[in-house]
């Protein structure tokens, strides 16, 4: 793997790891506002929760995605140098 490459990919997981704390960000200040909505304005029916879980469980596979199945990257990366290192053989016994 060259510079370029290792750059793109660097470049690539900051992008997604910036997007997953933006989107947390976002999630925190809307239903922040949702829950003082609903406890302004009925606070004898509390339907807060309901975005809260919804969203919550969104915001829960976006962090699996961005930061526990990395290594999915790994696994793709060395299947491709094997069928590149593959088809280089194939080049020079041609």
């Amino acid at each position: 793997m060259d510079k370029h490459d290792a750059y793109r990919q660097a470049k690539a997981r900051v992008e997604a790891k910036f997007g997953f704390f933006i989107h947390l960000a976002v999630y925190a200040g809307v239903n922040l506002l949702l829950i003082m909505t609903n406890l302004l304005t009925a606070p004898r029916y509390l339907w807060f929760y309901w975005p809260l879980l919804g969203w919550g469980i969104g915001l829960f596979f976006h962090a699996l995605k961005v930061f526990a199945f990395t290594g999915g990257l790994a696994i793709k990366k060395r299947m491709i140098e094997k069928e590149m290192a593959k088809a280089a053989r194939k080049k020079q016994g041609s």
